[in-house]
């Protein structure tokens, strides 16, 4: 009798755990809401709101909004972005001062190939950057990876994803190329700090920063 009891006990602890994960990105609204610039972007002055990639319980860690008119943070703290190659003039290719997001992306180790998780979480950034409220703004798209493999291999590998993530954009959502800048991080600016050699999907990534109209 015992062996038919055990099934059903542990049967919805283990759905239980799926809502979790399921949500740990934010909805096209939430993007919205966390690209939309509070005051004039173009000077430097804005900050939004970044949504972390959940923890490795599941749980979604602690976000904090700045005040609207705080002020940047200091040039030392601010992430640089490395541009893959030539994609754009090198004043372009400062520091991320916009309002920016984080998107846990679900590539396959080594892979630029969309899983059909990473196109759910994509349909809720294509509706958000389609939307009339982004309509205006341009976005850098980063793709970041985690630290399996060669520095230039990851590079690479994260170039190609951050141009998956704008081709799949740009052909589902309608969303001009010209207002999409894909850029390769490769392991620079981990979410998630690992030794080398770690599969952290967590790392395995995308980040979308708002580069004013």
């Amino acid at each position: 009798m015992r062996s038919f009891i055990a099934p059903l006990i542990l049967a919805p602890l283990v759905f239980a755990a799926a809502p979790a994960f399921a949500q740990s990105n934010p909805s096209a609204d939430q993007i919205i809401n966390s690209l939309k610039p509070t005051g004039n972007l173009t000077g430097g002055g804005t900050r939004g709101i970044r949504l972390a990639a959940p923890s490795s319980d599941g749980t979604a860690p602690a976000q904090a909004a700045p005040a609207q008119g705080a002020s940047a943070p200091a040039a030392s703290t601010q992430r640089r972005v490395a541009a893959a190659k030539p994609m754009a003039p090198a004043t372009a290719q400062a520091e991320a001062t916009g309002p920016s997001v984080n998107l846990t992306v679900n590539f396959p180790t080594g892979s630029a190939d969309l899983t059909p998780e990473a196109m759910a979480t994509l349909d809720q950034l294509g509706a958000a950057l389609s939307s009339s409220a982004l309509a205006s703004y341009r976005f850098r798209i980063e793709g970041h990876t985690d630290t399996v493999g060669s520095k230039e291999y990851n590079r690479s590998l994260s170039e190609r994803r951050a141009e998956a993530v704008v081709n799949y954009i740009v052909t589902k959502y309608g969303v001009q190329s010209s207002r999409l800048q894909a850029v390769g991080m490769g392991e620079q600016g981990l979410l998630v700090s690992t030794p080398d050699q770690t599969p952290e999907p967590r790392n395995r990534r995308v980040q979308v920063v708002n580069l004013g109209a």
